[in-house]
Parts: C-alpha cells; structure tokens; sequence
C-alpha cells in the first residue's frame, strides 16, 4: 500500500468566499479521513476567522477570471452581493454550512486553527478579535515546527 498522508496543514490567505471554503473542506475532509489538520490563516484569509467578518465574507466578482465575465461587469453596484448570495444559496442545497459553523465542525473534529502573528501585528489585532475555535496567535517559525511532516497545502 502507498504512503497514506497522515498530516496536513493548510494556509488560507484570501478573505472571500471562493478563497476560505477550499481550505475549509480539505481541513473537514482531512479530519473526516483521521488526518491531522492544521489552519494557518494570514493576510485577508484572518477575515475567515475575525468575529466582525466571519459571516460578512462575499464572493470576488473583480478580477476573478472564473466568474466568466467581463471584469467591468463585477464593479456594477450589488454584483458581489448577488454572486455571493448565489454562491451561498448552491452551498446551501448540498448543506455546505456557512463559515461560522463549519470553523465550529473542524474545530470540534480534533482541527486545530492559527492566526499569522505578522499579520495580526500588521492589522493591529488581538486574541480578542478572533472566533473562539482560534487556538493562538503564532508566527511562521512556529507554524513550520507545527507542520513538521506535513503535506503543506496553500490556499
């Protein structure tokens, strides 16, 4: 039999929608699998995991050439908001739950979710701005000692 994986560790960078669901559903489907996961969250992807942003997270219809229009089109006032409550009403027929939710299910499925300390730094954050499944404030140092073995998977 191949090697099976037996760790991952996942870093989400971007805040939208299209950009946190893919980590998400690798670190549940990690868990599901018995794989160790871990949650790096950096730069725009801390929205994901910010108690103010977490359930205000929209698609990108601005230079997302999967939208499959024009980019002009995505500047139109309510483009993002009509993208993004279609993109939520399809995740929500195959029962894909919103973002609080599902950072609530991995967490409770043995996950374990990291705040970039550069970035909290850069942004001005603390402990206090995070949902509570975050386990700590960590910097790359500590998040490649954590990853020690892992398959690193960037989204």
């Amino acid at each position: 039999m191949a090697n099976q994986i037996e760790k991952v560790s996942i870093i989400i960078s971007r805040g939208s929608l299209e950009g946190v669901y893919p980590g998400l559903i690798m670190a549940n489907g990690a868990r599901m699998e018995g794989i160790e996961a871990t949650l790096f969250f950096t730069f725009f992807g801390l929205d994901a995991i910010m108690k103010k942003r977490v359930n205000k997270l929209k698609v990108a219809t601005i230079g997302n050439p999967a939208m499959h229009m024009p980019s002009l089109l995505g500047v139109l006032p309510g483009m993002s908001a009509m993208a993004t409550w279609m993109m939520k009403k399809q995740m929500d027929k195959i029962d894909i739950p919103p973002v609080d939710e599902f950072l609530e299910m991995i967490k409770d499925a043995g996950a374990h979710l990291y705040a970039c300390k550069a970035t909290v730094d850069m942004f001005g954050l603390t402990m206090d701005d995070f949902v509570p499944q975050v386990d700590e404030i960590i910097n790359v140092g500590k998040f490649y000692e954590l990853s020690a073995g892992a398959q690193i998977i960037f989204t």
